[in-house]
């Protein structure tokens, strides 16, 4: 399947799905996958981070997100498709295990 934008109603599926799969509370605003990460200081935020850049470099993907102390705030969207793709929430997953491994 070619990478497209998402229809809401997909979006709404995947979404339910990841955060079934994940145990997390990912969202969607502003037309983003979104979500914030708290971690034990900021070592272990940075140490997230990291990880997160080197995976998305590689898969040519790239989050937006803030960080202050520990916690990082992510905003996940695809800009060559104007929108939520399913590269998103395969990032978001990847994202979610890496936070479980700090």
């Amino acid at each position: 399947m070619a990478h497209r934008k998402l229809e809401p109603h997909e979006i709404e599926q995947a979404l339910s799905q990841l955060n079934a799969e994940t145990s997390q509370d990912w969202v969607v605003e502003n037309e983003k996958l979104s979500k914030t990460f708290k971690f034990k200081d900021f070592q272990h935020a940075f140490g997230f981070m990291t990880m997160c850049a080197i995976y998305a470099e590689k898969q040519d993907h790239h989050p937006e997100w803030f960080n202050v102390y520990n916690k990082v705030s992510i905003q996940l969207t695809s800009h060559d498709v104007s929108g939520i793709s399913q590269k998103d929430f395969d990032l978001a997953k990847k994202m979610t295990a890496f936070a479980l491994s700090v």
